[in-house]
């Protein structure tokens, strides 16, 4: 068997490893260590290759950024900011048909931008907004499918842990990706709105409305969401401002997040231990998946898989945008089998340079923001859509009595404004680069 062919044949085998349940950071490594060793033939060699690159891949400084971003989401929930911020966004929606889910939507946007997590997005503010989703009737399939994929904007909103992975294993601009990132997610954002109200159209009766809330008291509602405000100013404006590098603005990010829980009095000791260490196991569960993908990916060099894929994708002449659409449905696919993190780590150090020598008309930095964003939102997709979306299993197991069924069910309008949200930008990579070039421009 040919080293391509050996790579080739490693595919079906991670991926039924997967399917047996097998974490898939072991998979990877178990994987991976193995077809180095049939490709180097010794085991001394395997041993040694396995030993240079966990140095190498754990002493790149870019990965401290994540277990900061990390710190800075845990001291954020602590806070209470999500409590202020789903009432802010009820205050000033909620008294509109689907209100309180659009609020809830709304609110997920927000704790998005100083928290850079999904899970963590859609665990918090399922905390929050669904007792008041349920106090005013709405349907268990809507509260949990609206949740669920709000709490993806944690990945999409910046600043956002995957994307600086993106940034680390394509080689592209940190503070260019966050600002990139910024119009899809607000799009995001209002295209769940959209399907919450279609919903509600469908079934006006399905729900009640919360009362309508005096100017006054909407004003007082929005002055105590000023330190979200001001810690995502500090956190993108000072990356791309050059005042701060990434991983000194994630620094800032985390203090000013403690600082905001301490004074709100929400700070203890205990939370602060409980904060601390589940930063380092969420830290540690990544970097092992880094590790694994590295590993993986190593021995996929070592047969020379990606550059000879590359190199026959650029021979046979296919459209770039045709090429395109099959690695987006691609990620589609792996996205109902495989969490987002794993799915990145694998696949963007193969999938990037097969890509990068297709012509879409722009620049390759241009062209690696834009498909960074894509990518963003596809995995996205993964976390909503069965059997593995994990935002789903998290907010299922918070609406108790509810079936998960009917929390798949929640989620299809969501998930299908997403493919046309993908769609859209696709089509126009204008409306992804505008921002950047705007601001490159006054730069």
């Amino acid at each position: 068997m040919s080293n391509f062919d050996l790579a080739i044949w490693s595919f079906p085998v991670l991926l039924l490893l997967v399917f047996l349940r097998a974490p898939i950071a072991l998979a990877m490594i178990g994987v991976g260590v193995g077809g180095t060793y049939l490709v180097i033939g010794t085991p001394m060699m395997t041993l040694n290759q396995l030993k240079t690159l966990t140095y190498g891949t754990f002493s790149n400084y870019s990965f401290s950024i994540i277990p900061l971003f990390l710190l800075m989401g845990q001291f954020a929930t602590i806070s209470g900011m999500s409590t202020s911020l789903f009432k802010a966004a009820e205050s000033f929606l909620g008294h509109r048909k689907g209100g309180v889910a659009m609020s809830a939507v709304g609110a997920c946007a927000g704790f998005g931008a100083i928290c850079g997590s999904s899970l963590a997005t859609a665990a918090t503010m399922g905390q929050v907004a669904l007792p008041e989703m349920r106090r005013y009737g709405y349907p268990d399939s809507l509260s949990t499918g609206a949740l669920a994929a709000g709490g993806t904007l944690g990945i999409l909103i910046p600043p956002s842990v995957i994307l600086v992975i993106y940034a680390i294993l394509a080689e592209q601009n940190i503070a260019k990706l966050f600002v990139a990132a910024l119009i899809p997610g607000i799009l995001a954002a209002l295209g769940y709105m959209l399907a919450i109200s279609i919903w509600m159209r469908v079934s006006p009766n399905s729900a009640a409305v919360s009362p309508r809330v005096p100017w006054g008291e909407r004003l007082v509602m929005l002055g105590k969401i000023w330190p979200v405000i001001l810690i995502f100013v500090a956190v993108v404006g000072g990356i791309y401002g050059g005042i701060f590098t990434p991983t000194e603005a994630a620094a800032v990010g985390a203090a000013g997040t403690f600082l905001v829980a301490l004074f709100s009095g929400q700070m203890t000791l205990p939370k602060m231990s409980e904060a601390i260490l589940s930063t380092a196991a969420a830290s540690a569960m990544i970097f092992l998946i880094i590790l694994g993908a590295g590993i993986y990916n190593n021995f996929l060099s070592l047969t020379q898989l990606p550059q000879v894929t590359s190199a026959w994708v650029g021979a046979q002449g296919f459209s770039p945008w045709f090429v395109l659409t099959i690695v987006l449905l691609m990620y589609l696919l792996f996205g109902c089998v495989m969490d987002s993190l794993s799915m990145v780590l694998l696949t963007v150090p193969i999938i990037f340079p097969i890509m990068s020598v297709l012509d879409f008309g722009m620049s390759a930095n241009d062209f690696g923001l834009w498909f960074g964003i894509l990518v963003l939102i596809v995995v996205e997709v993964g976390l909503i859509t069965p059997p593995v979306g994990l935002n789903l299993f998290i907010i299922n197991s918070m609406a108790k009595g509810t079936p998960i069924s009917a929390t798949y069910r929640g989620a299809l309008p969501f998930v299908a404004t997403d493919l046309v949200r993908v769609a859209i930008l696709a089509c126009f990579p204008a409306i992804t680069l505008w921002l950047v070039w705007v601001i490159d421009a006054f730069g």
